[in-house]
């Protein structure tokens, strides 16, 4: 017998059974609700092996268990829906200092001969006037376009 067994309400049953037939829902929440159907260890679950879940559905096995862990630690609403991903500071190509540094420069006249700025022209200005040692034209696109900005 499994340590971790899944056993389900005849409502949270329901549910998931409602879940796959209407198929409205992203791919990964009704896969997710297949693997739970399917391995249910209760009265009326097929409580399949999790090698007949992986031949069945194509999902791994460290899937199957994450679905089993993250029903029986947090609850069915948990284990249907994917995790948001958290914020990762060390992706982050511009800190803030030097986001307020490039809205200045944006902010400012375009140079002379220019009737405004381009993300090149930015990206070249911010290194001359030393806020980076490189910068990307599409790194400073993405910044202004998290802020909303216009240049012009």
């Amino acid at each position: 017998m499994k340590k971790h067994t899944i056993e389900l309400t005849k409502e949270q049953r329901e549910a998931l059974e409602h879940l796959v037939k209407k198929g409205n829902a992203p791919a990964r929440k009704i896969l997710h609700a297949q693997v739970m159907l399917k391995i249910e260890s209760g009265e009326e679950g097929p409580n399949w092996s999790d090698q007949q879940v992986k031949e069945a559905f194509g999902v791994g096995g460290a899937t199957i268990w994450r679905i089993r862990r993250r029903f029986l630690e947090h609850g069915l609403e948990d284990a249907l829906n994917r995790r948001l991903q958290p914020e990762r500071p060390e992706k982050q190509k511009i800190d803030g200092e030097q986001e307020a540094h490039l809205i200045a420069v944006t902010c400012s006249p375009a140079p002379e001969g220019y009737k405004r700025w381009s993300m090149r022209l930015l990206s070249d200005k911010l290194v001359e006037l030393g806020y980076f040692e490189e910068i990307s034209h599409k790194t400073v696109w993405v910044a202004l376009k998290k802020i909303n900005s216009n240049r012009g």
